[in-house]
């Protein structure tokens, strides 16, 4: 397989597919692509694996693509403003990642829900802590919403942040859910409740545009649009 990423704001990604490579993807992930590419829509991994993707915040049903008779091409447009980054994955180098970042893969990669090792973390982490788990060998695509910023924590070394930005991170990394210490600086601060506390050692990848943040900040807009029209 060989790849491009092209674009600077709204990316897309090229791959070129050997005869009989292929890929898979959530449902309804791909642009464009050669006529000699077959599709295949199921739950992927069974119906167990399904629930969990749903659980994560992907498709229960994934579509594997393949080329058939011949090299093929095949493109996949970000759904954002952002960045798409290749993650090439071995044995023992697991990533974990928010559930909007997943893109594409290799059929060797193996996606999956990452459980929380606490409960408190799964019901009040919100964005940034309903997490997949990618695994196994190959190359996957991972979108990234804004500009990417990437830490290298050493053993020990913590970072907290807002769990909307947190994008990837190794799974050497530990994570966990701290509460904002202060009243006001809970209710009036405007950050939330709960920050995430990252501990190397490990890579972190985080975004600079949470999606939550962009589609609450154009909401106003279109409140304020749709309130102009009316009284006019």
């Amino acid at each position: 397989m060989e790849y491009k990423v092209r674009g600077t704001v709204m990316q897309v990604l090229d791959l070129k597919l050997n005869d009989g490579e292929s890929v898979y993807t959530e449902k309804g992930g791909m642009s464009w692509m050669s006529p000699n590419i077959t599709m295949q829509t199921n739950a992927k991994g069974g119906v167990l694996k399904g629930v969990g993707r749903l659980f994560s915040g992907e498709s229960f049903f994934m579509t594997t693509y393949t080329s058939s008779g011949g090299p093929a091409e095949l493109a996949f447009s970000s759904e954002f403003p952002g960045k798409i980054l290749p993650m090439t994955l071995s044995e023992g180098k697991n990533i974990i990642c928010q559930r909007d970042s997943f893109m594409v893969a290799e059929e060797t990669v193996n996606l999956s829900v990452a459980f929380q090792k606490k409960l408190g973390a799964a019901i009040f982490g919100g964005e940034g802590f309903i997490l997949q788990k990618l695994s196994g060998t190959g190359t996957a695509f991972l979108e990234v919403a804004g500009e990417l910023t990437e830490y290298d924590l050493k053993p020990g070394q913590t970072l907290k942040v807002d769990p909307g930005h947190i994008a990837f991170f190794e799974e050497s990394v530990k994570y966990n859910i701290g509460r904002i210490k202060g009243l006001k600086n809970m209710v009036f601060g405007g950050e939330g409740i709960f920050l995430a506390d990252l501990e190397g050692p490990g890579k972190v990848w985080l975004q600079s545009m949470p999606l939550s943040k962009l589609a609450q900040k154009l909401s106003q807009y279109m409140i304020k649009a749709k309130t102009s029209m009316f009284n006019r």
